[in-house]
């Protein structure tokens, strides 16, 4: 302890310089837009990196149950495609049957939280994939989360399974729709909000992607309805929605480019403005 002492005693001076220039460099950081969106993407890319390593030794040990699911993936869409059944499977994404204007991306998870209030998932693709902010991220059994900021080889999402994230999704039966937000409990279960008190709503009902913003085409998968209530005014539903992602056993998952969103977004601004 008095080593310890004698060494901060020795060498004030230069601690002193290394603090201030650490405040320093925080204030920079904070006051400057351009400053922090650089430390961002060099602290995605630092922790991208060792996220990555430590998953590529998860992956090794966990090779054997990855393959196992991906044999019962390939059975599925074996078995779909033999009975041409691929459109009526309310668990199956099948890409050739969304608009062209959607690009799909391949990528692995290499960090996944689902036990927070506000979850996130880290993903080995980035600026250098063509990937930016606000794709959409899904499973082969549906929805999983949103870009939100990229590098240049990695980039984050925000889960599903964050108190924060608002996603447009409706009963797949019908054109009523509401707002998929989660609750901060069970990983298991978000809950779709503002469904009309008029629509047919049934325990067991089908929950799809609304297709009413430019992240999402319509019709991804969702999950199903476990219960339902009504608001507190008794104008509309409250739907208990259980997820057909096991959002705590991911791995491969694709991001979804909407080609127009451009386009789209430029005109609502503009009718905003």
């Amino acid at each position: 302890m008095q080593q310890i002492i004698n060494f901060i005693i020795r060498n004030k001076n230069f601690l002193l310089f290394l603090l201030l220039f650490g405040i320093s460099i925080l204030f920079t950081i904070q006051s400057h837009s351009y400053h922090k969106s650089k430390f961002i993407n060099s602290a995605n890319f630092l922790t991208g990196g060792i996220y990555n390593s430590v998953n590529n030794i998860s992956e090794y040990f966990n090779l054997k149950s990855q393959n196992q699911l991906l044999v019962e993936e390939n059975k599925r869409l074996r078995w779909l495609i033999r009975n041409s059944q691929i459109t009526s499977d309310s668990t199956f994404i099948d890409s050739l049957s969304f608009s062209k204007s959607y690009r799909f991306y391949s990528a692995n998870i290499i960090k996944n939280s689902y036990a927070l209030t506000d979850n996130f998932l880290t993903i080995n693709r980035g600026i250098n994939d063509s990937i930016q902010q606000d794709f959409g991220v899904i499973s082969s059994k549906g929805i999983v989360g949103i870009i939100d900021k990229t590098s240049a080889n990695y980039a984050t999402v925000l889960s599903i399974l964050n108190t924060t994230s608002r996603i447009s999704a409706q009963l797949k039966n019908t054109n009523h729709f509401g707002t998929l937000r989660w609750d901060g409990k069970s990983p298991e279960f978000s809950q779709l909000i503002d469904i009309a008190k008029i629509a047919p709503v049934k325990v067991g009902d089908t929950i799809v992607t609304s297709g009413r913003s430019s992240i999402f085409p319509k019709g991804v998968p969702v999950g199903t309805i476990e219960s339902f209530q009504l608001d507190d005014a008794e104008n509309y539903y409250k739907l208990n929605v259980k997820l057909f992602n096991d959002m705590t056993n991911l791995e491969h998952v694709y991001i979804i480019e909407n080609i127009d969103a451009p386009e789209i977004n430029k005109l609502i601004n503009g009718i905003n403005e």
